[in-house]
C-alpha cells in the first residue's frame, strides 16, 4: 500500500494558474450578449475579490482563461489596468495576469469568447430536434469555465453570482441559478445564485425551450417536441428529492430543475445546481435509465454542497454520489434494481482494472500533471462507491446513515481534499468504530491499488437467470431457447458484458435476429452490443453503429466505440466515421477523440 505522495502539495490545485492563496474571488456579475451569428459570447464580468494574506499578497491578480479576447480591464474607479496573457499549456490554457495598481476589491473585464471555446457548443438549427432555431449550451466541468468566463477556475474557488444574458430570436436562456419559467418580452434574462458554488458548476443554455413542472419544486426545460416524453420519464423526481432529504437532510438549493439537452451533450448528466443537465439518451419510455437523474440529484449534497478541492479528489464527489444514487433507486424503485445497478458497477470496474495501470487504480486520481478529464474513470466512481458500500456494511445502515449525515453537515459549502476526509475519519469516526474499521484498512481502500484483498463483490440472485442463459448459450443453445422472461435493461447489460470474448458469426447473427440488438433504441444496450459485435468483426452492425456515432455525442458511448474499432483493426472505418461526426460532438470531446484517433 502507498500513502499520500510527498512529491506534490495536496492543497494545491495543479489545474489552475490562479493565485488562490493570495486572493479569492467571492462573487461576480456577468453581462453577456449571445451572438449566434458569430458564435461568441460578448460582454463583461465584474469580479469581486478579497485579499487573503495582506502581508504577502502581490499586486497581481492571476486568473484562468482559455482563448478569450480581453479588450479592457478596469477597477471600480474606472481606471484602466495593465494586463497580460501568458500561455500555460494545451491542457490548462492561458493565465490572465492583472496589475491591480493598488488595493482594490473588484475589477471589470470586457471580453469575448472564441467560436471554438472548449466549454461552449453552438448548434445549428439542423442539429436540434425542432430544426428551426440554433442552440447553445456550456459544459464547464472540469476546467472549461475559463473558456467562457475569466476567473479562478478551481473547485475550491466557490462563488456566488448575478447574471444578465441578452438573447435574440425569441429564444430562452437558462443558467445554474434560479430560473423563471416566464419569458421576458425584451430577450433579457436575469439570474441570481446566492449560494457559493464551485466554478465547474457554472452553466448556461440558450435555445427554443419549453418548460413543464414535475413537482412543486422541480421541472424540465427541453425542446418542445421532447417535453411530454421527458416529463413522463422523470415524473418521480419529487419522490427522489424526498428520499434524499430523509437520508442527508434538507435540500439546500430550493428548486431542482433539469434541462434535457440535444444528443451532443457529452455526459449522461451534469449536476449544475438548480439546473441539472441531462442527455436525451435517458429517455427510453420505461424509466430504465432514470438512475442518472437520481445521481445528479444526489450530487446536490455530495458534490455541490461538499465538493472536491482538486480534480485529484474527484472520488469524494463521485464515489459518495454513486453510492447515494443506489440508495435513492432502492427506495423509489426496488432493492432488486438497486442491486442490479450495483453489480453492473462492479462489472464496469473489473473491466477497467484490466486496462489501467496499477498506479491509476487508487481513489485519488493521479492527474496532477495530466488532463483532469482522466480523473473521470471507474475508480473515482465505482471503486469509490464500493468503498462507501463497505462502510455501510461494516457500520450497519443506521449508524452509517448518521455518519453520512454528520459528514455532509460538517463540510457543507466547503471544498475538501482526500487528506481532509482522512483526517475527519481519524478524528470523528475511527475512534467510535474502532472494532469495525481500522486505520490501516481505511488507508488501504483510499491509497491502495486495485481492490483490497478482503473485498467481497456485490451479488444478486436476480442475475441467476442471466447466468443460466449465458451458460446455455455458451454450450450451443440457440437464442430462441434462452429464457429471457421479465428481463430488465440491467439484465441485458449483464448478459452482453459477460458474453465470451470470441463468438462465431453464426452465434452473433442468432442473437441479433432473435433480440434485435443492432436496432435497439436503448443507447446502453446498443453500445454494449456494438462493442461485442466490433470485437468479433460482425460487420452487419457497422452502418447502424455509424449512424449511432453520428447522432449521439455522449462520451460514455462514443469513446469506447472508437477505441473498440481501433483495437479490432477498423482504423479506416473509425477515421471515416469521425470525419463525418466530429462537428456534431462537443468541443471538449473532440479534443479527447483527436488524441485517440490522431
Amino acid at each position: 500500500m502507498t500513502t499520500a505522495s510527498a512529491s506534490f502539495d495536496n492543497d494545491h490545485d495543479y489545474h489552475s494558474s490562479a493565485n488562490t492563496t493570495e486572493f479569492v474571488v467571492t462573487h461576480f456579475e456577468l453581462s453577456l450578449n449571445v451572438d449566434f451569428g458569430s458564435q461568441v459570447l460578448q460582454g463583461s464580468v465584474t469580479l469581486h475579490f478579497k485579499c487573503l494574506q495582506q502581508e504577502i499578497a502581490s499586486e497581481r491578480l492571476i486568473l484562468d482563461c482559455r482563448d478569450l479576447a480581453i479588450s479592457a480591464i478596469k477597477n471600480s474607479e474606472g481606471e484602466v489596468l495593465d494586463f497580460s496573457i501568458e500561455e500555460v499549456n494545451d491542457v490548462l490554457g492561458q493565465k490572465l495576469i492583472v496589475n491591480l495598481n493598488g488595493e482594490h476589491s473588484l475589477i471589470i473585464i470586457d471580453y469575448q469568447t472564441s467560436p471554438t471555446a472548449q466549454g461552449l457548443q453552438w448548434l445549428t438549427p439542423q442539429q436540434t430536434l425542432g430544426k428551426k432555431q440554433p442552440y447553445l449550451f456550456s459544459q464547464s466541468q472540469p476546467i472549461n469555465a475559463r473558456s467562457w468566463i475569466p476567473l479562478q477556475d478551481s473547485p475550491k474557488a466557490r462563488v456566488t453570482f448575478d447574471a444578465e444574458i441578452k438573447v435574440t430570436n425569441g429564444l430562452r436562456a437558462v443558467m445554474s441559478a434560479l430560473n423563471d419559467a416566464k419569458m421576458p418580452q425584451d430577450g433579457i434574462f436575469h439570474f441570481v445564485m446566492d449560494k457559493p458554488i464551485p466554478t465547474h458548476l457554472l452553466a448556461l443554455a440558450v435555445g427554443d425551450l419549453a418548460f413543464a413542472a414535475t413537482g412543486p419544486r422541480s421541472g424540465i426545460y427541453t425542446e418542445p417536441g421532447l417535453l411530454d416524453q421527458a416529463v413522463k420519464e422523470f415524473e418521480d423526481t419529487e419522490q427522489m428529492i424526498q428520499v434524499a432529504e430523509s437520508l442527508l437532510g434538507e435540500y439546500a438549493w430550493g428548486r431542482y430543475d433539469m434541462i434535457v439537452l440535444p444528443p451532443s451533450f457529452p455526459f449522461g448528466g451534469m449536476e449544475n445546481p438548480l439546473l441539472a443537465f441531462m442527455t436525451p439518451t435517458l429517455i427510453t419510455g420505461d424509466k430504465s435509465l432514470v438512475s442518472t437523474v437520481a445521481h445528479e440529484l444526489a450530487h446536490s449534497w455530495t458534490g455541490n454542497l461538499v465538493s472536491n478541492a482538486t480534480w485529484r479528489d474527484l472520488w469524494l464527489n463521485e464515489g459518495f454520489t454513486t453510492y447515494f444514487t443506489n440508495r435513492i433507486v432502492e427506495a423509489v424503485y426496488s432493492k432488486e434494481q438497486a442491486d442490479l445497478e450495483w453489480v453492473n458497477e462492479y462489472t464496469r470496474l473489473k473491466e477497467e482494472m484490466q486496462s489501467f495501470d496499477l498506479s491509476d487504480q487508487t481513489l485519488p486520481a493521479n492527474v496532477q500533471t495530466r488532463d483532469p478529464n482522466l480523473a473521470f474513470n471507474r475508480f473515482t466512481y465505482d471503486k469509490a462507491s464500493m468503498f462507501v458500500h463497505e462502510l455501510e456494511q461494516r457500520f450497519g445502515r443506521q449508524d452509517f446513515d448518521k455518519f453520512l449525515f454528520d459528514y455532509i453537515q460538517h463540510y457543507a459549502f466547503q471544498a475538501i481534499t482526500t487528506e481532509t476526509f482522512i483526517s475527519y475519519m481519524q478524528q470523528y469516526v475511527l475512534p467510535v468504530y474502532a472494532d469495525k474499521l481500522s486505520e490501516d484498512e481505511l488507508l488501504e481502500w483510499v491509497y491502495g491499488q486495485g481492490l483490497p484483498e478482503w473485498f467481497s463483490p456485490p451479488t444478486t440472485h436476480s442475475l441467476d437467470k442471466v447466468r443460466y442463459a449465458l451458460f446455455d448459450f455458451e454450450h450451443g443453445h440457440s437464442a430462441t431457447t434462452l429464457n429471457v422472461e421479465n428481463w430488465q435493461v440491467h439484465h441485458w447489460q449483464y448478459f452482453l458484458n459477460h458474453l465470451p470474448q470470441v463468438i462465431s458469426q453464426e452465434q452473433l447473427m442468432d442473437l441479433d435476429e432473435v433480440f434485435g440488438f443492432t436496432q435497439s433504441q436503448n443507447a446502453e444496450i446498443a453500445c454494449d452490443w456494438f462493442r461485442v459485435a466490433i470485437r468479433n468483426h460482425y460487420d452487419p452492425v457497422l452502418d447502424t453503429m455509424s449512424q449511432f456515432l453520428n447522432t449521439v455525442g455522449r462520451a460514455k458511448f462514443v469513446k469506447p466505440l472508437y477505441i473498440e474499432l481501433l483495437v479490432a483493426g477498423y482504423q479506416q472505418e473509425a477515421l471515416q466515421i469521425y470525419s463525418q461526426a466530429k462537428l456534431s460532438y462537443h468541443p471538449s470531446l473532440q479534443v479527447q477523440l483527436d488524441k485517440i484517433l490522431g
